[in-house]
């Protein structure tokens, strides 16, 4: 009798434990692939790598006259943020800097960033208010956007406007520098860095030139869709 327990534990009893155990080691393991897919899905969310955009301009880009997290590189970086785009913004902008001189800082403000991705070009405006011939910002311009094509930065021209009063034959040589650069150089262009604030009263400051807060907003809403595909 002892024989046939034996022989009924061996033959019918220990595979379907065996089988008990395979299954269970199945049923865990694709429990574990599946959660650990879900973990490579969802790593782009938290892990996505951080893009560096220096902002290299005048006191537009500066925050003149602004309180902190006022100025255009805070805000442009919350926008871009809230939109789902991981990004550090590095404010290079300097008051009261023509093209001048922005070209004679340009190299090395690059030497000391790092891992550059887009480099948002917005000088001009300064030379226009002081009237420097147009030929003048065309070259210096030109040599800038040479030079980060050069080192491969990607870079989005952000222009500017000449004020009505210089007169037509002034605005239409000024205004005509900043898409004439983008196609040479095939970069990116934002038409008119004040685009939708110049020249309302209630969104720019007393002096009429830089945009208050609520101004900055609006810009760096409505050019934050020609900086993401510029990232691209």
């Amino acid at each position: 009798m002892s024989k046939l327990i034996k022989l009924y534990n061996n033959v019918f009893i220990t595979p379907i434990e065996l089988f008990n155990h395979i299954a269970i080691k199945r049923l865990i393991f694709t429990i574990i692939s599946i959660f650990g897919s879900l973990y490579v899905t969802m790593q782009p969310l938290h892990a996505q790598e951080t893009k560096h955009i220096l902002a290299f301009g005048d006191s537009l880009t500066a925050g003149y006259g602004l309180g902190p997290g006022e100025g255009f590189t805070d805000q442009l970086e919350r926008t871009l943020i809230d939109k789902g785009i991981n990004v550090k913004v590095t404010n290079a902008g300097v008051s009261g800097d023509t093209t001048s001189g922005g070209l004679s800082r340009l190299e090395w403000v690059l030497s000391s960033a790092q891992n550059v991705d887009l480099v948002i070009l917005a000088l001009g405006g300064n030379d226009a208010l002081r009237g420097i011939q147009p030929e003048i910002t065309r070259q210096n311009m030109d040599k800038m956007v040479a030079i980060l094509k050069d080192k491969n930065i990607p870079t989005l021209i952000a222009g500017m406007m000449a004020p009505p009063n210089l007169g037509p034959i002034y605005c239409n040589k000024f205004n005509s520098i900043y898409g004439d650069m983008a196609k040479k150089y095939d970069v990116a262009l934002y038409p008119f860095f004040l685009d939708g604030v110049a020249g309302f009263i209630e969104l720019n400051q007393n002096d009429r030139i830089h945009p208050n807060p609520e101004g900055v907003k609006i810009i760096t809403e409505k050019m934050s869709a020609s900086i993401t595909e510029a990232l691209k």
